[in-house]
Order: C-alpha cells, then structure tokens, then sequence
C-alpha cells in the first residue's frame, strides 16, 4: 500500500510509541519526587538568562533537531513584549553526559532556567547535574518517569491523550473499552495511561490484549481482541499503535476478522495523521484520535517558514512553548517568576499548538481537539479548548 505497508509485513523490530515521532525517550530515571517548588531568584527588570539545550553535534538528525529548536526559540523571543530574555545555546550532542556538563556549565554561567534537553536521558542527567541550584528544566522530552523534582517534560504525553479521548468517549456512549497494545515500555506506558483514564472518567475497562514484537505475534492478537469485545460487549478498541509500526497491519487484519469501526469504535492514543499516508489505511477510516490545535499548529507552522524559509518539524513548538511560558510568567515582574510554583499556575499558557500548562508532578496538560477519519481526510469532532476548565478538562 504504501512504504509503511511494506515495512510492518516484515518482522517488528521495534513498537515505539512517541506522539510526537522525533521525541526519543527512554530511560530508567535516577531523579524521582515531587515538583522542587523553588529555584532561583531573578531581577525582572535585567536580562533573564536562558540557556537551551539542543542535541548539536550529534547526528545528522540531531543537528536539524537542534537548529529547528533554536529556530523557534528565538522566534517565540520576538513576540515577548517587556520581557529581556538572554538565550545562550549549549550543544548536546545528544548524550546525556555531555548534556549534565553542558547544564551544569550554563547555571555557573548565570542561568536561571533550563529549556530542552530532547531526550530522556540527558534530560534527566541535565536535572541532576543542577538539582543543588534549583534551577528548573524544562525538557523536550515526552518521558513522564523523569518528570519530578526540578524537571518537567514538556512533549505531550499519554496521559493527556488518553484522558481527552477516553472522556469523549465516555460522553458519546463509547464507554466500555478493550486496550490493545504492545508488550514494549512505550505500550505498557500507553495501556497504563488509557486505563488511568478510564477509571478517572467513569468508564469500564473490558479487555486488555497485548502482543510481542513480531508481525506473528500482532496476527494471533487479533482473534484475542474479537473474543475479548464478544465476551465483554465492548463497544470501543483503544490501540497504543502508530503508523510506523503495528498500525497498518491492525488496520487490515481486524476487518478481516470481523473487527470493525462501525461497531466498535476504534480509537488511536497516537497521531492517525503522521505521515498523511496513515489517512488511507482503509481499517482505520472513521476511527478516532486526538490532535494539538490545528489552527494554532497551523498559525505556528506559517510563521516559522515565513521566517526560515522552511516548515518546522513539530517538536519545534515545544522549544516555542518554553520560551512562551518563561516569557509570561516574568512579564508578571515578580523575582520568584522561575520557581517551580509559579510554573504550574493553574492558567497555564497558549503555546505553538495551543494551550498548555505544566503540572505539579512535572508532567503537563495540553489542550487537543478530538479527530476522526473520512474520506481519507481529518475531520474535527471536537475542537481543542482554548482555556482549561472547557470541554476535554
């Protein structure tokens, strides 16, 4: 069908499960606790040093990951408005040792927050490294086991997507739920957050299937989620797969085996829309997922080329986020701007693909919109929230 198609027919080496696909974090975390409610003291009125983390000096990939992140960066900078930000940009190279030094370097240099590393690791080495200081990270990073402390993770998480899309759910009478999903860290993730989400709002959990890391293993699957929605009267499937793993394979075998969309709704904990390929998967049309804002992602994307000249790869908004959210918060000109409780105000922010805010555990809420698949097209089903307290909070 098409490349995607041609990859999952052989062997699944790897089921990883990023919502935003160039968001790689794994790691076993050496940092836990609750949110370090201080950090440092600033001067509103001066410059505010920030020092951004970017994986350069790594890999090919990693240096266009760098200067997207740098990019955004500095275009969210000239939006601010009495607002002095000093950015001062330290390469990573991607490795968390390399990262840890480059943090600790950066705070002996003045730095008063911490935006990026990418990844989990050197994120997590990056929070340890300044712990002592207080000065808080805000990292790129989607892996909520190194939230805590003084580092968030700003990439959107399983949490959020499970929440918006199990209590739409719940809502439009789609509340009695099999989870189907792979038996790798990013799939228990996924199946731990969809069953959070579903005691969190009401509904029932009627089936939980998993499988191993082979196209063998996804086949024998399917008769187990058939037996599981027959035995249960389940009217929803939730499934952690992404496009570029057991998605396309799904999508053909559970119609086959008499599976289908139009009577148990089928539901995505990541994006159905990446790559636009995803769209013609012929299974997988009416089901549902959850997006960022597409007017706001849009509006972002826009500017961005206008700029650079060129579209930004989508975890470019988180670095746009961090400096939105520094921005706002020493607009306030209050010297305890960067605490940690002044970071997870209630309120939250508008970033590049919309609101979000950042919790007391370290991880964040993001406001998405509720999507469907028709015609090989995304069609909204709910739009994103433009404040927290509306529909999908």
């Amino acid at each position: 069908m098409f490349a995607i198609m041609r990859t999952i027919r052989k062997p699944i080496r790897k089921l990883m499960l990023p919502l935003f696909a160039m968001i790689l974090s794994a790691c076993d975390p050496s940092m836990l606790g609750g949110l370090a409610s201080g950090g440092p003291k600033i001067d509103p009125n001066a410059p505010i040093p920030v020092a951004l983390l970017v994986p350069r000096g790594g890999s090919a990939s990693d240096n266009l990951l760098a200067k997207n992140l740098e990019n955004a960066a500095r275009l969210a900078i000239r939006d601010l408005e009495g607002v002095n930000i000093s950015l001062r940009v330290y390469g990573t190279a991607g490795k968390a040792s390399t990262a840890a030094t480059a943090a600790s370097q950066a705070v002996a240099e003045g730095a008063k927050i911490i935006l990026g590393p990418v990844y989990g690791e050197a994120a997590n080495a990056a929070g340890v490294a300044v712990a002592e200081s207080g000065v808080n990270v805000l990292s790129f990073s989607n892996n909520t086991t190194i939230a805590g402390g003084n580092v968030f993770v700003l990439g959107p998480t399983f949490d959020t997507a499970a929440n918006r899309l199990v209590r739409y759910a719940k809502r439009t009478g789609k509340d009695k739920i099999v989870v189907l999903h792979a038996n790798n860290i990013g799939g228990q993730l996924g199946r731990n957050a969809i069953q959070r989400a579903i005691a969190a709002n009401g509904a029932t959990l009627s089936g939980d299937v998993e499988y191993a890391l082979s196209q063998e293993a996804v086949r024998a699957a399917v008769p187990r989620v058939k037996a599981a929605i027959a035995s249960s009267g389940a009217n929803a499937l939730f499934m952690t797969a992404n496009s570029s793993t057991a998605l396309p394979l799904l999508g053909d075998l559970l119609p086959a085996s008499g599976v289908k969309n139009d009577t148990t709704q089928f539901v995505g904990l990541s994006r159905w829309d990446i790559p636009t390929q995803t769209l013609a998967i012929p299974g997988i049309q009416g089901g549902w997922f959850a997006l960022p804002d597409p007017g706001a992602s849009a509006a972002f994307a826009a500017r961005y080329t206008a700029a650079y000249g060129e579209r930004p790869l989508d975890i470019a908004g988180l670095s746009f986020d961090g400096i939105a959210a520094i921005g706002s918060l020493v607009k306030s000109k209050k010297g305890s701007a960067l605490t940690g409780a002044a970071l997870t105000q209630g309120a939250g922010f508008r970033g590049a693909n919309g609101i979000f805010r950042l919790l007391k555990d370290g991880t964040n809420e993001r406001g998405l919109a509720v999507a469907t698949i028709r015609n090989n097209q995304v069609v909204l089903l709910e739009a994103a929230p433009k404040a927290f307290g509306g529909a999908g909070f």
